[in-house]
């Protein structure tokens, strides 16, 4: 099985010098040449007329697992992630149990690993390859149920040594890795006393977009079932308005430990699109959290904004809605935006934090990420 967007690429058939020596992680400086992050973006210049594939029935049933979050041992993982990757099967087979076949189930940030305060070095022990031995019992049941299954993981990847990845994955009825979407970028400057140390896109983006394209950097999934686009990401309008800008129809969010609902909503509202926001479930037995830690409220939104199905409590359940997304097609365009506005307004702003500041250093620790990006926010 291929690793597809962003996939497994030679660096010796696509870099030159430095370029190369950039898209191992030895920063932005050797880089021979700025990426053009404007080549080859599936942006329509007819709204209306956007990117799809022919869709393979009209209506389709999506599920989102409101399942339970438990942290895996950081000195010895194996045991953690076996009993999770069971109950997450288990959880795959009751969602396809009753109530008609469901046609794309997604699961919430971290259902494998679940997430703790981890070092770099314990998060790099736990993480998982994808594709890997824990895709390939997902794959299983994917061929089995003939569904698409979306979940996120960390995990960790050759051709980025010592860097951890925050992947939303979608796999598809033929057991295939579709997507493999890094986060796009994480939130500073909201937890106490630490800061977030997973690799983003944002934070390697001249790299990153070297070594896959322009185009990979906000990427939409073109599927029988619609134009699939994923985030861990809460709370940044522009990066939803951009990806529903590309043909994204359907947006599959994922929380762990709570989310604005508003936030999910209003998405939907402004773009006119489906949006399925899954969190975690009443967790027992978490290390280092209450049972109910900022569980519960996985929801799926209607263009409009409209619930179309949502979680009745906060404990593990299955939030299923049909879609006809043959009708919203018939009447669907990409967002209608003035952009002549708003251009001068975004060419002068200035980013708190630039992008590339993973590219050189790695933090080796939440605490750790906290003083290295404290040194770099450029508002102070």
């Amino acid at each position: 099985m291929t690793k597809v967007n962003p996939p497994k690429l030679s660096r010796r058939g696509l870099f030159a010098g430095g370029a190369a020596l950039g898209a191992m992680g030895l920063g932005q400086g050797s880089m021979a040449r700025k990426p053009d992050l404007s080549a080859g973006l599936s942006v329509p210049e007819n709204g209306k007329n956007y990117e799809r594939v022919p869709l393979k029935k009209d209506t389709i049933a999506v599920s989102g697992i409101q399942s339970r979050v438990r942290a895996v041992d950081g000195g010895s993982p194996r045991r953690g992630i076996r009993d999770n990757l069971n109950h997450m099967v288990e959880l795959i087979d009751k969602a396809q149990f009753y109530g008609g076949k469901k046609d794309l189930l997604c699961f919430h940030e971290f259902p494998i690993t679940g997430w703790s305060t981890w070092s770099r070095q314990e998060v790099l022990r736990l993480a998982l390859e994808i594709p890997g031995p824990e895709t390939e019992i997902i794959s299983k049941k994917a061929r089995e149920h003939e569904c698409y299954i979306k979940f996120g993981s960390y995990a960790v990847d050759d051709d980025w040594p010592n860097h951890i990845l925050s992947i939303t994955s979608i796999i598809d009825p033929t057991g295939a890795v579709i997507a493999r979407d890094w986060k796009a970028r994480n939130i500073k400057g909201v937890f106490p006393g630490f800061e977030l140390f997973t690799t983003t896109i944002y934070n390697v983006l001249d790299q990153y977009t070297e070594m896959y394209g322009a185009d990979a950097v906000i990427p939409v999934h073109r599927t029988d079932i619609g134009n699939l686009t994923t985030s861990s990401v809460q709370r940044e309008p522009e990066l939803f308005r951009a990806m529903a800008m590309k043909g994204a129809e359907l947006f599959l969010r994922t929380a762990t430990g709570g989310f604005s609902i508003d936030d999910i909503k209003m998405c939907s509202i402004y773009n006119s699109v489906y949006s399925v926001i899954v969190n975690n479930a009443v967790s027992p037995n978490n290390p280092g959290f209450f049972d109910d830690a900022g569980s519960g409220g996985s929801t799926i939104f209607g263009p409009r904004g409209e619930v179309m199905a949502e979680a009745e409590s906060k404990f593990e359940q299955a939030v299923t809605s049909r879609i006809n997304l043959a009708a919203f097609r018939a009447r669907h365009q990409i967002p209608d935006v003035h952009m002549a506005l708003y251009e001068p307004i975004f060419d002068q702003y200035r980013p708190r934090y630039a992008p590339g500041l993973f590219a050189d250093y790695q933090p080796t620790s939440l605490d750790d990420a906290k003083t290295y990006l404290d040194g770099k926010n450029a508002w102070k």
